[in-house]
C-alpha cells in the first residue's frame, strides 16, 4: 500500500505517555498519604480521635506496603520501566530535595502525631 502509515506508535512517546499516568497516580496517592499525616495533629488537637485513629490506620498501611516492598513505593518500579531517569522525582511530582527527603520528612511528622494521638488517648 503506497501512502500508508503505520499504525505502530512511537515507543518512545507511549514510554512517556506511561510514566505520565504513573506519575500521576503516585503524586495522588502522595497527597493522600502527606494530607493524612498532617491532618492526624490536627484531628487529634480538636478531640476527634476517631477521625485520627482512621487516618492512622491509613498511613499504617501504607507503612506495611513500603515494608512489604524493601521500603520503596510499588509505583517507583512500575515507573523505572519506562525510563532510565533515576533522579529521586523521576516517578512523581514533586521538588527533587522532597521526594529525596519524603521518608524522612513525613515518617518524622508521623512518629510525632503517633504520639501525639497516643498521648491525647491515654489523657481521656
Amino acid at each position: 500500500m503506497v501512502g500508508h502509515a503505520s499504525s505502530r506508535a512511537d515507543p518512545a512517546a507511549e514510554n512517556r505517555r506511561a510514566l505520565l499516568r504513573i506519575k500521576l497516580v503516585h503524586t495522588a496517592a502522595w497527597a493522600v498519604f502527606a494530607s493524612s499525616i498532617v491532618a492526624i495533629p490536627v484531628v487529634t488537637a480538636v478531640g476527634r480521635l476517631d477521625w485520627a485513629l482512621w487516618l492512622s490506620l491509613l498511613v499504617w498501611v501504607e507503612c506495611l506496603i513500603l515494608l512489604a516492598n524493601r521500603m520503596r513505593c510499588p509505583l517507583t518500579g512500575v515507573a523505572a520501566r519506562y525510563t532510565d531517569n533515576r533522579a529521586g522525582n523521576f516517578d512523581i511530582f514533586l521538588p527533587e530535595w522532597l521526594a529525596t527527603n519524603n521518608k524522612l520528612i513525613f515518617g518524622t511528622l508521623f512518629a510525632a502525631a503517633e504520639l501525639f494521638l497516643l498521648w491525647r488517648w491515654l489523657a481521656d
